[in-house]
């Protein structure tokens, strides 16, 4: 038998074997070890980063940020590597990211950090691949996400004051940042790890409610043990409010004006001058148009702003998918909101999809030329397929989907979603809202201006109308004795930017009328759509053959076949109206056929081999038939002014 000489101690094959096992195990404990505790992975650093001069330094060498926005929240984590890996490869050496309160704490005090809200994974994964990370927390970030990232049970609360020092407000921060920053502290640079910087809330000059709120949300941060830079960010407006003792303040906006630098400047003398958000593209408005900000024209406003000596963030470098409910809405200088649409395309770098495009290109010959060292590979391209057409198999009446929602509420008055009793009385957050009452005539009903933030009106199951902003009035048809009254109410998305954060509350937030008379009795469905809902849905005894005519609203489900490794795609739904989508029981989003977006996007490793089960929500209209393409369409577009 062979033998061999180890340490001076002659082994058997079995036991080179036994040892060469021992080794790799150890190894992979050592890996894993490392990779939970980054401080450990690394040697001590001595100086992270600092703006004691015009120009930042890390470890006491010039350092300028290049950095590009990618939320975690907003693209598949089979996807994050990717994503990142193409952001480094253009030349961006820091990645920036939101951290949104709604979704990692949906129910006070129930939290979610796992799967694709694993924040640290995101944050460690960065770190890896040789990013830095300036990480914003919020509580408030804007995002054009609902309500700006704040969790709608802050709503049931009648007396909310959002983003102040009100007690109900800063109870409840205190007690997200109590585990959020729990999880972050360790991946500081300090300790080892990739976060070199920390936002300090989000636009506060913009809101500007509380001048003690910010040195609040500062010591917030700094208690928790927080000791890396802190930065506000700010549009030039907003610079004069928004800022706190001990943060480097840093601006927001497209298209340079030098006097807004200046202005920088003068305010904060001999310090470095960042744009923390360079915003690449704009978000889209349901009835709007895609709106698209030239490749040409960012790139020489980047090209001048590093000139400058500046650093940059582009918000966004890949903007991903408002997936589920989570889209905001819009309402700066217009008479009534208008809800965000799903894709957050954003006309950015890097397409909702992670496609290259013309601006990745020329950013990323622009940022070489910042580089000592060669820029590495940009990673090849996904692929993606037009599946063929699949035909809707069976539909299931809305009214018929009840009994798979939470126990209906009966209230005298009509009550706002926050404050139903559903979800261990946190309220219901997203999605629609059932209100039926008895009538006993027809005649004119009178909203008041109370449904947020549309309403389908029934009588009787019948469809009679829309209510909302602009339509206040519906005529109800005559009839005879006692008729049920229904409105379908939904939450199109709340507001994210701007100072009516605190009158966000959804469904019926007030009295309705029928001929001058208030109506009472409510009988009240909760129809938030969570996966749970979607998943006792395709157990019902009450889908029916397509043979049958569908009464709408309502559930329908087809069948995608996939008989490959599966493949991004995008859903076109060409002869429907308007509703909401769910691949395997997850919400990819809504849509609605006044655009400007056409398509909803469809991440591969959310489709499996075989058959994929497609539930759409139609409220009006059904062509009976859900089509899928390679591209997406985002509508007809037009240059952001």
């Amino acid at each position: 038998m062979e033998k061999s000489s180890v340490l001076g101690v002659r082994l058997s094959l079995k036991q080179r074997y036994l040892l060469l096992l021992g080794f790799a195990a150890a190894v992979i404990i050592a890996s894993q070890f490392t990779r939970s505790h980054p401080q450990r992975a690394k040697m001590k650093r001595v100086e992270g980063l600092r703006a004691n001069s015009s120009q930042f330094t890390l470890e006491k060498n010039p350092f300028r940020i290049l950095g590009g926005s990618v939320h975690y929240f907003r693209v598949p984590r089979a996807y994050w590597e990717d994503r990142l890996l193409k952001m480094k490869a253009c030349g961006i050496n820091t990645l920036t990211t939101y951290v949104p309160w709604n979704l990692h704490e949906p129910e006070r005090g129930v939290f979610h950090f796992e799967d694709e809200l694993d924040l640290e994974a995101y944050i460690r994964l960065a770190g890896s691949l040789g990013l830095w990370v300036i990480l914003r927390p919020g509580p408030y970030i804007c995002a054009e996400w609902d309500l700006g990232g704040l969790p709608s049970w802050l709503l049931r609360d009648p007396n909310m004051k959002l983003r102040t020092t009100y007690s109900g407000f800063t109870e409840a921060v205190n007690s997200f940042f109590d585990k959020v920053i729990k999880k972050i502290t360790p991946y500081q640079y300090s300790q080892g790890g990739p976060i070199i910087a920390v936002q300090v809330e989000n636009e506060y000059g913009s809101y500007a409610k509380d001048d003690k709120y910010m040195p609040f949300i500062q010591e917030a941060l700094l208690s928790r043990g927080i000791t890396e830079l802190l930065l506000t960010s700010d549009n030039k407006d907003g610079l004069k409010l928004g800022g706190v003792k001990g943060a480097l303040e840093t601006i927001n906006f497209q298209k340079l004006d030098i006097n807004e630098i200046k202005y920088l400047d003068e305010i904060q003398p001999q310090k470095p001058k960042m744009v923390m958000e360079y915003w690449s593209g704009w978000f889209d408005l349901w009835g709007g148009l895609h709106h698209v900000f030239p490749a040409e024209d960012m790139t020489a406003v980047v090209t001048e702003i590093l000139k400058l000596d500046m650093s940059i963030n582009l918000y966004m470098f890949h903007g991903g998918t408002n997936f589920g409910f989570m889209s905001g809405a819009f309402a700066v200088g217009i008479p009534a909101p208008k809800p965000m649409v799903t894709s957050y395309d954003y006309d950015a770098p890097l397409s909702e999809a992670g496609d290259y495009t013309t601006k990745y290109h020329l950013l990323r010959n622009l940022f070489s030329s910042y580089h000592t060292e060669p820029l590495p590979k940009p990673p090849s391209s996904q692929q993606r397929r037009a599946y063929p057409f699949v035909v809707v198999q069976q539909h299931l009446s809305l009214w018929d989907s009840l009994h798979s929602t939470e126990k209906p509420f009966r209230s005298q008055r009509p009550v706002n979603m926050e404050n139903l009793p559903v979800n261990n009385n946190n309220g219901q957050s997203y999605g629609y809202t059932l209100y039926e009452t008895a009538i006993a005539s027809g005649g004119t009903l009178n909203s008041k201006n109370n449904i947020r933030d549309r309403a389908l009106v029934f009588v009787d199951k019948h469809l009679v109308g829309v209510l909302d902003y602009k339509v206040q009035e519906l005529v109800l048809p005559d009839g005879k004795g006692s008729r049920t009254l229904s409105m379908l109410v939904e939450n199109c998305g709340r507001v994210n930017y701007g100072t009516t954060l605190d009158e966000q509350r959804k469904g019926l937030v007030g009295d309705v009328e029928l001929n001058s008379h208030i109506l009472r009795d409510f009988v009240i469905h909760s129809l938030d759509m969570k996966a749970g809902f979607v998943n006792r849905l395709q157990g019902s005894s009450q889908w029916v053959s397509m043979q049958k005519q569908p009464s709408f609203p309502a559930f329908f489900r087809a069948k995608l076949y996939v008989n490959s490794s599966p493949k991004d795609t995008f859903i076109k739904l060409p002869g429907w109206t308007k509703g909401v989508v769910f691949i395997n029981g997850r919400n990819l989003g809504r849509y609605w056929s006044i655009g400007p977006q056409q398509t909803l996007y469809v991440p591969g490793p959310w489709l499996h081999r075989g058959d994929n089960q497609v539930t759409v929500f139609e409220e009006q209209e059904a062509d009976g038939k859900l089509y899928f393409s390679s591209n997406p369409d985002y509508g007809m577009a037009v240059d952001v002014e």
